[in-house]
C-alpha cells in the first residue's frame, strides 16, 4: 500500500508543480515574510514588542535586540526582581494579562487566585493521567488540555471575562499536568518508580515544577530563581510567532479556549519553534564528544565549519541556537539567560561547560558572518537547554516548559484579539492552476 501511495504522489508532483517565480509574480510572501526578512504585519498589539533591527530610509538595519512586555524592557524587569530577591514569573503574568504592574495587594490577590487553581479536578489525575501514559508528552499535553474542557461547566463560553478566567485556570494547572504526565511516562515506559507529590499552594510556579519533578521535592533558591527567569523570558514574544498566531487564528473562529491552546501546543511542538532547544542540546553533546571541553578556538572553528558544510551533527547545515528571525546583533533573552546560566553553573561545578558554550557561540557567530556576511547571534534556545540540564530537568520536558511559560502570552493575545479585532482570520491564496474539463473514468490515463 505504501508503494501505491508513493506512485500516486510522484504522479501528482508532475500535475501540481508550482513554479517558485509565481510567488514574486503575485507578491505572495512565503512564510508571511517580506523579502528583507521582516514579518508581514498581521495585527496590532500592546502586549509585547520584539526589536531586533531598525528601519532607516526604508531599509532594514541590524541592531541590538530588546524585548518589551507592555512597554517595559524585560531586562529592567529582571534586574529589578533580582535586587528585590522575589519570584517574578507570576508578576510578569499579571503584567502581560492586564497591562500594568500590580500593587503589592493586587499581586498577593492574583498569586492566591493562581495557587488556588493549582490542584486538578477530583480524580482527574487517576482517570486521565495515571491510567493513560503516553510516550510523546507534547501530544499528551494537548489531550489533557482538551480533557479539561469536559470538566468546565460552561466550556463554550467565549466571552472576554470567561476566556480570561479559563485561561488563568489553564496557566495554573498546566505545570502540574506537565510534571504528572512525565512521572507517569517514566514509570510505565522506563520502568522507574512512580513519584507523585501533592501541589503546595505556598510555592511559586517555578518552585512547584521543581518540587513535583524531584523525588525529595527539594531545590535551592538559585535553582528556583534560574527556572523562574527562564519562564519569564519565554512568556511572550509578540503576536507573530507561530504558536501565538495559531492560537489567535483558531480562536477567531469563535471556538473555545481549550481548542485554541491545544492547537498552539501542537504548533510549539515543531522543531522549528519550541523544539529548538532540544536540537541545541544534541548538537552540543555531539560537539563536546568530538573535540572535548578543552578544545582550542581553532578546533571550534573547524567543527562549526563542518556543521555549516553539512559534514557534522545532523547534516542540516544549521548551527542550532544561532540566529533568529527578528534579532540580528543580539537576542536579549539569550544574554539574560547566559547570566543566570553562569551563576547556576558555578553552583553546580559546571563552569567549564558554560564557558565552552559561550566560546562556541561567539565563534559560531564570527564564522557565519565571515561565510555569509550576515549578523547573527545566539538565541534563547542556545542556553535554555543547558539551564534545564543543570536543573536536572529531563530533556522530555524542555518544550513542555516552553508551554508552561508561553500559555500566558497565548491567553493575552487571545483576549486582545477578541477585544479589538474580533473577526475570523481568513487570508487568501492565489489559484495558479489551469482549468480542466471533467473526464469520465474510461478516458482517464
Amino acid at each position: 500500500m505504501n508503494d501505491q501511495i508513493q506512485d500516486f504522489f510522484e504522479k501528482s508532483l508532475v500535475e501540481n508543480h508550482i513554479d517558485n517565480e509565481l510567488y514574486q509574480t503575485y507578491s505572495v510572501k512565503k512564510g508571511l515574510r517580506n523579502e528583507d526578512g521582516t514579518g508581514v504585519l498581521v495585527g496590532l498589539t500592546k502586549i509585547s514588542d520584539v526589536v531586533g533591527y531598525k528601519i532607516q530610509d526604508g531599509e532594514k538595519t541590524d541592531d541590538y535586540g530588546s524585548l518589551y512586555y507592555r512597554g517595559i524592557n524585560v531586562e529592567d524587569i529582571i534586574n529589578g526582581q533580582r535586587k528585590e530577591k522575589r519570584y517574578l514569573f507570576e508578576e510578569v503574568c499579571f503584567l502581560i494579562l492586564f497591562g500594568y504592574l500590580p500593587s503589592y495587594d493586587e499581586f498577593e490577590k492574583f498569586k492566591k487566585v493562581l495557587s488556588d487553581r493549582y490542584e486538578l479536578p477530583p480524580h482527574y489525575l487517576e482517570a486521565n493521567i495515571l491510567g493513560f501514559p503516553a510516550k510523546n508528552l507534547m501530544n499528551k499535553l494537548q489531550q489533557e488540555v482538551l480533557m479539561l474542557y469536559g470538566y468546565d461547566d460552561d466550556p463554550d463560553n467565549t466571552s472576554i471575562i470567561e476566556t480570561l478566567n479559563k485561561g488563568i485556570d489553564l496557566l495554573a494547572k498546566i505545570p502540574s499536568i506537565v510534571c504528572y504526565t512525565y512521572q507517569t511516562k517514566v514509570h510505565y515506559f522506563d520502568e522507574k518508580s512512580l513519584v507523585i507529590h501533592h501541589v503546595q499552594k505556598d510555592l511559586s510556579i517555578a518552585e512547584t515544577i521543581l518540587s513535583l519533578l524531584r523525588n525529595d521535592g527539594k531545590f535551592t533558591q538559585k535553582e528556583a530563581e534560574a527556572l523562574d527567569i527562564a519562564l519569564v523570558l519565554h512568556a511572550d514574544h509578540g503576536g507573530g510567532n507561530n504558536s501565538t498566531f495559531t492560537n489567535v487564528v483558531i480562536s477567531s473562529t469563535g471556538t473555545d479556549i481549550y481548542s485554541s491552546v491545544a492547537g498552539a501546543i501542537g504548533s510549539l511542538k515543531g522543531p522549528r519553534h519550541g523544539g529548538a532547544n532540544l536540537a541545541v542540546k544534541k548538537q552540543m553533546e555531539n560537539v563536546i564528544e568530538e573535540i572535548s571541553l578543552e578544545a582550542t578556538d581553532d578546533q571550534m572553528k573547524k567543527i562549526v565549519n563542518r556543521i555549516l558544510d553539512k559534514d557534522f551533527n545532523d547534516g542540516s547545515g544549521l548551527v542550532y541556537g544561532i540566529g533568529h528571525a527578528v534579532y540580528t546583533l543580539s537576542d536579549p533573552r539569550s544574554e539574560m539567560l547566559s547570566q543566570i546560566c553562569e551563576e547556576l553553573a558555578i553552583e553546580k561545578g559546571r563552569h567549564q561547560e558554560y564557558l565552552f558554550y559561550k566560546r562556541f557561540g561567539e565563534i559560531a557567530v564570527q564564522e557565519i558572518y565571515q561565510r555569509k556576511g550576515i549578523h547573527v547571534c545566539t538565541n534563547v534556545d542556545f542556553y535554555s537547554g543547558l539551564v534545564y540540564n543543570m536543573l536536572n530537568i529531563p530533556s522530555d520536558l524542555y518544550t513542555l516548559l516552553f508551554v508552561v511559560a508561553r500559555t500566558v502570552g497565548w491567553i493575552a493575545h487571545n483576549v486582545e484579539n477578541k477585544l479589538y479585532s474580533n473577526r475570523i482570520i481568513r487570508p487568501a491564496t492565489k489559484y495558479v492552476g489551469t482549468l480542466k474539463d471533467y473526464q469520465p473514468v474510461e478516458k482517464r490515463k
